[in-house]
């Protein structure tokens, strides 16, 4: 009676072992669907100027502040150079003295010219006084070059703003000592009506690029791009759209990469140069059979899933996937088809060609559940 309870006992463990279970399958079908990658920036401003000082002095006023918008010729430092006054004053002198020259220099030409028409010096004299007169005449245009160039010494007393934009950083204060060697610029200026933003691409990905847009070159190829958006640092998007306008003529050796630039408008000053954020790249797929990640199983590197038969029997397929996924789906390039249903889950617990009952469940609520699962 014992052996024959453990018997019974036995039997009823494998009937249950041996049970079919049910299984969540899904049916796949083609849709339309926009796949996006984001990719570290950098932003630039559209032109970042570093205002350095021209001559040695002190600084002697700040007439802006950081993070001032200014305008095109708008006074931002004075610098305290008073040998540069000196100068000035020093040709001012030299222009009146080369002045008196030339006078006396004409004076003695007239003078001379008369006489020698009526022979009464040689013609020697009147040549030596044109002579002297053109001397002075040209010293007094070197004074005048003098003057100019003190001048113009003189003006880079006042540091002037090249063009409109925004005042960066100002390392020095009043009383520093300034010159044209100094290690930092006085501050740097930028123009960020528009701003740049610059990414990377690898090989691959500019090899994908090549072959989806149209055009006989890569940077038309780059032109057909759609417009990209800009991911904030604190998880925002970027209101205004940017397009990519150029890729940089070379491969970085070391990092296997190439530069893109985006161009972005920037009405309302919210772009910084030196801030970071994120591009983000759209590709638009026709018909694009997607699955959800959790339904594959990796093995050796390849990707498989499980396929519904006819015969309520599963068969294990290997499937190729786009590297560039749609949030926790899989794009499949190879393997699939629509109308395939493969298990949603719980594949680790099958076998090739076994036996299951199939639960189906709508493809829609799948797509919710998993994306609701992916907000949370």
């Amino acid at each position: 009676m014992v052996f024959a309870a453990c018997s019974s006992n036995q039997q009823n463990k494998n009937a249950q072992s041996t049970a079919v279970q049910f299984y969540p399958v899904v049916k796949i079908n083609s849709q339309s669907t926009t796949l996006e990658s984001s990719y570290p920036a950098q932003i630039q401003g559209q032109q970042d100027v570093d205002i350095r000082p021209k001559i040695d002095g002190f600084i002697e006023k700040i007439f802006v502040d950081e993070g001032a918008t200014v305008k095109k010729g708008q006074i931002l430092f004075s610098i305290n150079a008073p040998q540069y006054e000196q100068a000035l004053r020093t040709a001012y002198a030299a222009i009146k003295s080369a002045e008196a020259d030339v006078s006396a220099a004409q004076l003695q030409y007239n003078k001379t010219k008369p006489l020698v028409e009526q022979d009464i010096v040689s013609k020697f004299d009147l040549d030596n006084a044109a002579l002297v007169l053109t001397a002075k005449k040209a010293a007094l245009s070197q004074a005048k070059a003098a003057l100019a160039n003190a001048q113009t010494n003189l003006s880079y007393t006042k540091v002037s703003s090249p063009m409109d934009g925004v005042i960066g950083n100002i390392p020095y204060k009043v009383g520093a000592l300034v010159s044209s060697n100094s290690p930092l610029p006085l501050t740097t200026i930028s123009n960020i009506d528009k701003v740049y933003a610059y990414f990377s691409l690898n090989e691959k990905q500019l090899l994908e690029i090549a072959r989806a847009y149209q055009g006989n070159t890569l940077e038309a190829k780059i032109r057909q791009i759609p417009a990209v958006s800009l991911l904030l640092a604190d998880g925002t998007v970027y209101p205004e759209k940017g397009k990519i306008e150029t890729v940089s003529g070379q491969i970085d050796t070391q990092t296997g990469s190439a530069s893109l630039r985006a161009t972005f408008p920037n009405p309302q000053g919210l772009l910084r140069s030196g801030a970071s954020a994120s591009i983000i790249l759209t590709k638009n797929i026709a018909n694009a059979l997607l699955i959800p990640q959790k339904s594959t199983t990796d093995i050796q590197g390849k990707k498989f899933v499980y396929v519904l038969t006819d015969s309520n029997t599963v068969k294990e397929v290997n499937i190729e996937v786009m590297q560039l996924t749609k949030g926790n789906f899989y794009v499949v390039t190879h393997g699939l088809k629509p109308g395939d249903q493969i298990v949603l889950e719980g594949s680790n617990s099958l076998k090739d060609g076994g036996k299951i009952k199939p639960k189906e469940q709508a493809v829609d609520s799948v797509f919710a559940e998993i994306n609701h699962q992916n907000i949370q």
